[in-house]
């Protein structure tokens, strides 16, 4: 006879234990039975969990194999057309900012235009599209056309930049798999004038040097990129500080040097010292930006920003400022120059050596050696490497050119050295470096960084560094002035303009020993003297004597001759009137002082 079950009695698989029945045993309490069936619910059984871990295992398989099998397609499989084709035309329609002069005259802007690409795979007979495209396109190589159509890829440049005729015959031609993508090509209207400075854009509208190569380093890249800007009328123009009036006069002054004195090379600039921008900077032999592949040749450097060079007698500027500034001479002092200066089994000598005590405007004026060196060395070694330092001319030279040349300086330096440096010899920098310095003399003494960008005078004493008393600044401009009147600066005195100036020569170094035969020459000239607004700066590389230099090739007969030349063509383009009738009082305190030659 069966024992009928209770419904609400727990149910048992067939394959359990036996249990005690109600009678024999007690029925657990609910709590343990509810904890009894939790635990039942997430016990794994034994004879299925390997099956189960076995088909996780296999989706994990499936999944990875997907995945690297994409990876491994997508990096051995030619790209598909359409993506090619919207890959080129997103990075051949990249445009750039117009760049103007001061004046707003256009120094290089974006043009629009075409480039002619072709799918290969969708081309039927390839001999017969090269025989039609190298028909119309004449300047193709039909052996390298034929050789990138009959590639497995799906994208290949037939021409870049084709003129719209070019384009329009072949599109007449009606090539399936032949096609068109819009470009932005990059122009300079005035060719090689400012060349050195706009620099030049690649094919692919990148900047590679000068002020582009600038541009891009702002950010321009990333704004193409995110699709920011499509056309040059969505960027904000730069307005650099040259003024290309100016440039085009001082580069044609510039060619007659280099012809005239059958020089190796030439470079020139205008610094406006009240603001620190460069005006003009010509350096020949230059290259036309439209064609920049003579950019490529060592001598196209710009010798203003990226050529180091031995800066001659133009850094007794510097030399005789120093002393005056940490009061180690007056502008009344006294130097003893009747004898070389000797130096263990050295002998500094002057070039036009006056054998005589002279004062320190006697020195500036005659350029002796001897007198800056001795006051070199009354400054001392340390306080001569602070003050370089200080005026710039031992570091690099920042500005908004990518380009630009570390200083040559000695490893070690002892009075031997701080006696040549006093007068230019034993230390190599940019002309524009050595420009800047000289200009912080002749400001009031601020020294200001150049730049190739337009800015105000405010701007430029925000974040200028004054590095001389102001009463020095008067006592340099004043020995400037001595020089233009009275010394080997007077070729570039031209009337009106209250010029000073300072002229310096110096031997290149050839295989390690100084060669006379083969000089680097620099002129600095300051107008107006008694209160400076510009600042010229010529240079020459191995300028020959010309037929009224009496054999020279020194300084005053070739970089003064042509800065004179040069303030007189653009001096009606400056903003400074001339003046017939030189000022009254233009050095107060030096005629306080009654320095040497005042009176």
């Amino acid at each position: 006879m069966s024992i009928p079950i209770e419904r609400d009695e727990p149910q048992f698989d067939e394959g359990a234990p036996d249990l005690p029945t109600p009678e024999r045993a007690e029925r657990p309490p609910l709590a343990a039975r509810l904890a009894g069936g939790l635990k039942a619910m997430f016990r794994l059984r034994f004879d299925r969990s390997a099956a189960r871990i076995a088909v996780v295992m296999g989706c994990f398989a499936a999944l990875f194999l997907a995945i690297s099998g994409r990876l491994v397609y997508l990096a051995v499989a030619p790209a598909e057309p359409e993506s090619i084709r919207r890959f080129a035309s997103s990075a051949s329609v990249a445009a750039r900012p117009d760049i103007l002069d001061r004046n707003g005259e256009v120094l290089a802007t974006d043009v629009r235009t075409v480039s002619i690409f072709a799918e290969p795979r969708n081309i039927i007979d390839k001999d017969e599209a090269v025989e039609l495209l190298t028909a119309v396109l004449p300047d193709l190589n039909a052996a390298e056309l034929r050789t990138k159509l009959n590639k497995k890829r799906g994208f290949v440049w037939v021409k870049r930049e084709a003129t719209p005729k070019q384009q329009a015959e072949v599109h007449r031609l009606g090539i399936p798999g032949v096609g068109f993508v819009p470009e932005s090509k990059r122009v300079y209207p005035n060719g090689v004038a400012g060349a050195h400075v706009v620099g030049f854009a690649n094919i692919d509208n990148v900047g590679i040097a000068g002020i582009e190569k600038y541009i891009d380093s702002q950010g321009l890249q990333d704004l193409n990129g995110l699709g920011f800007a499509r056309t040059a009328s969505d960027l904000k123009p730069v307005h650099l500080s040259i003024d290309l009036r100016i440039q085009h006069a001082m580069r044609d002054e510039l060619l007659w040097g280099i012809g005239h004195f059958r020089a190796k090379a030439a470079a020139s600039m205008l610094l406006d010292v009240t603001t620190g921008e460069v005006v003009s900077l010509v350096s020949l032999p230059d290259f036309d930006p439209n064609n920049p592949v003579d950019a490529l040749e060592k001598d196209r450097i710009n010798r203003m920003v990226v050529g180091v060079y031995e800066m001659g007698s133009t850094f007794k500027a510097l030399t005789v400022a120093m002393a005056l500034d940490a009061g180690k001479a007056t502008i009344n002092s006294s130097f003893d120059a009747r004898s070389n200066l000797q130096y263990g089994r050295f002998s500094i000598g002057d070039y036009h050596a006056q054998r005589r005590i002279m004062t320190v405007p006697e020195i500036f004026i005659h350029s002796s050696n001897i007198g800056t060196a001795k006051m070199a060395l009354a400054v001392g070694v340390e306080g001569h490497k602070s003050f370089l330092r200080k005026m710039g001319q031992l570091d690099r030279l920042r500005t908004e050119l990518p380009e630009s040349a570390l200083p040559i300086v000695p490893a070690k330096w002892g009075e031997l050295n701080t006696i040549t440096i006093a007068f230019g010899h034993g230390v190599a920098v940019a002309p524009m470096q050595s420009a800047a310095a000289v200009g912080a003399l002749m400001n009031g003494g601020y020294l200001m960084r150049p730049t190739f960008l337009k800015r105000s005078e405010e701007e430029a004493k925000a974040t200028a560094v004054r590095v001389i008393k102001p009463e020095t600044s008067e006592a340099m401009r004043y020995v400037m002035r001595l020089n233009a009147v009275k010394g080997s600066a007077a070729k570039a005195s031209v009337a009106g303009y209250f010029v000073g100036g300072k002229t310096g020569t110096a031997e290149k170094v050839i295989g390690g020993r100084y060669s006379k035969n083969r000089l680097f020459t620099t002129f600095m000239a300051v107008t107006p003297a008694d209160n400076p607004r510009y600042l010229f700066v010529t240079v020459y590389d191995e300028p020959q004597a010309a037929p009224e230099t009496g054999g020279y090739a020194t300084a005053a007969w070739n970089a003064g001759e042509t800065t004179g030349r040069i303030l007189e063509r653009i001096a009606p383009m400056l903003s400074i009137p001339p003046r017939f009738d030189p000022p009254a009082n233009p050095f107060p305190l030096m005629a306080r002082l009654g320095a040497w030659g005042t009176k």
